[in-house]
């Protein structure tokens, strides 16, 4: 029966994390596993006023068929975000709305990659990003991710030995790791790209989740011809409706961008846009984030700090400044996939750091998330997660 299958289809593995959140439905489990927004930030009442002012002031219009690009208001508001808060010079021309960054990938995918294309993204990387880009066959290289960001020689190698189509980045921390690039790498990677075809996508669906340090200049905001940049009101509003973007100033991509995203749903959900326009035109979306990036530095610092209490001493963490997640490293010889399946006897989930990487191996890493559990639960999980580390 496998011959009816496409070799894409059949070549692409089902996303772990999807897997692993069907196991964690158990009320008994603490899961550190999804990348799941804390549902007390969803701003509920003021969505449900936004729905009515919707309905009411547009009628059957917000139910209507609608334009591809997206919602024009909506794309103007976002190109005003960009200037004010990055000094980015983005016209709504520039913007096209996605169902969520996911999609966005897609049509990426559908856009620019042929059958064994050269594909350069983060080691460790996001692994959406893996899933979304494999339908197309590409050729995954992974670029080692160091501290302070992508390891500059590595890529210098790869971008002339593979003349790469397109570069995955997630600058602003990185999923899964939690790490940031520092503005001399962001500076060393733009110009090492000037001098190349390749494309360069910043995924940033965390940036504005900064709790701590400075914010940071985008990548290809130096100059950088082709570039792309991805963004979100999942993380920040709220992710059930799915409402990404796609940013590129150049302009025959976005033309064949928008031929993919036609053919693959004609248009993003226009309700929803319509909402979160309305939101943002209502509400303070900054003091809002402010509530957001205030609970999550509690998390994170609730988690770091019971890891510091229980964990082993010879367990490495990254410490976060923002974002979601947090990345853990094991003794060498251990393996964290072996670790999930004790720990799942435990009660407790997180995600073993194999699919987060587009070679096979045995890896010692794995990702918690701090964002969907309240500190005590954080605390809990932890201490579970540390009797079985340290009894295995």
């Amino acid at each position: 029966m496998s011959e009816m299958f496409s070799n894409r289809i059949l070549n692409t593995k089902k996303s772990f994390i999807r897997e692993i959140l069907k196991v964690t439905q158990n009320k008994e489990v603490i899961s550190f596993a999804g990348g799941l927004p804390n549902p007390i930030s969803f701003p509920i009442e003021a969505l449900k006023t936004s729905m009515n002012r919707v309905v009411d002031e547009n009628g059957s219009n917000a139910f209507q068929y609608a334009t591809t690009e997206g919602y024009l208001p909506l794309r103007e508001q976002i190109a005003t975000r960009y200037k004010k808060r990055f000094g980015l010079e983005v016209s709504p021309n520039d913007i096209l709305i996605t169902s969520g960054s996911q999609q966005a990938l897609d049509l990426i995918g559908k856009a620019l990659i042929n059958k064994d294309d050269h594909i350069l993204i983060e080691k460790p990387g996001y692994l959406g990003t893996i899933q979304a880009l494999s339908l197309y066959e590409p050729q995954f290289h992974g670029i080692n991710l160091l501290e302070d960001g992508l390891d500059i020689q590595s890529l210098e190698a790869a971008l002339k030995a593979y003349a790469p189509k397109l570069l995955y980045t997630v600058p602003n921390f990185q999923n899964p790791t939690g790490l940031t690039y520092s503005k001399e790498k962001r500076e060393a990677i733009c110009e090492l790209l000037k001098t190349t075809s390749t494309y360069l996508i910043e995924d940033d669906p965390y940036g504005e989740l900064r709790f701590s340090g400075e914010d940071l200049p985008y990548i290809g905001s130096r100059g950088l011809e082709h570039s792309i940049l991805l963004g979100s009101f999942s993380k920040i509003v709220t992710p059930g409706m799915r409402i990404g973007w796609i940013c590129t100033k150049d302009s025959k991509l976005m033309d064949k961008l928008i031929i993919a995203k036609q053919a693959s749903d004609l248009h993003t959900n226009f309700f929803s846009q319509c909402v979160i326009s309305d939101y943002l035109a209502h509400n303070d979306l900054d003091e809002h984030i402010r509530k957001i990036k205030s609970l999550y530095k509690e998390q994170s610092s609730a988690m770091v700090n019971a890891i510091k209490t229980y964990f082993p001493g010879n367990i490495q963490i990254t410490i976060p400044e923002g974002g979601m997640f947090l990345w853990a490293t094991l003794p060498e010889g251990t393996s964290s996939l072996e670790l999930f399946d004790l720990a799942s006897k435990e009660n407790v989930a997180f995600v073993p750091g194999e699919p987060f990487y587009t070679e096979e191996l045995t890896s010692r890493t794995f990702r918690l998330n701090y964002t969907n559990s309240d500190s005590e639960t954080i605390e809990e999980g932890i201490k579970r997660l540390a009797k079985v580390i340290k009894n295995r």
